[in-house]
């Protein structure tokens, strides 16, 4: 496998550094030292940035875009094993509203898996840790109840600011 190959793909395994290339904030250098024990190089960083720089010139700009959605508040939802009035359901633990102590955030919709991506990264810079998530006809993030009203703002601007798709 190619230097420039072996690069490419330490780089698609950490998304943060493709975000980070495709917005050109990289210093290929510091980024070809943290890549260094998974691409055997030596002590060749430079052959590593120079295909950092280049791989960066192949990637689209990085850019964002709003999406056209609402976002509301569910507050009382508790766990629950009955899945027919669940908000929502993740393998074998289903969330539905009652007296539960969790709140989820649902979001109707353009959303996608991008938005979805976007909105996760954003609560777990928040330090909001998510309970449960998904998304198919709408995205719901359940969390915990006293995170709810920080995590629908959090959720608007991830949803205001999403990433676009490469070119």
């Amino acid at each position: 496998m190619s230097l420039a190959k072996a690069t490419r793909e330490a780089v698609r395994r950490r998304p943060f550094l493709v975000a980070a290339l495709r917005a050109d904030v990289v210093n290929y250098t510091a980024a070809a030292r943290f890549l260094a024990d998974e691409i055997t190089v030596g002590d060749d960083t430079d052959a590593v940035s120079t295909a950092l720089s280049r791989f960066a010139d192949e990637l689209g700009s990085y850019g964002t875009e709003s999406r056209d959605a609402r976002v509301t508040m569910q507050s009382g939802l508790g766990r629950t094993e009955e899945t027919d009035d669940a908000l929502l359901v993740v393998g074998d633990s289903g969330f539905a509203p009652g007296s539960g102590s969790l709140t989820a955030v649902v979001v109707t919709g353009e959303v996608d898996g991008v938005a979805f991506s976007a909105v996760l990264s954003r609560l777990v810079a928040e330090d909001v840790d998510p309970i449960a998530a998904a998304v198919a006809e709408s995205l719901v993030v359940v969390v915990e109840r006293r995170d709810g009203a920080n995590a629908v703002r959090f959720v608007e601007d991830a949803l205001d600011a999403v990433p676009e798709r490469e070119d």
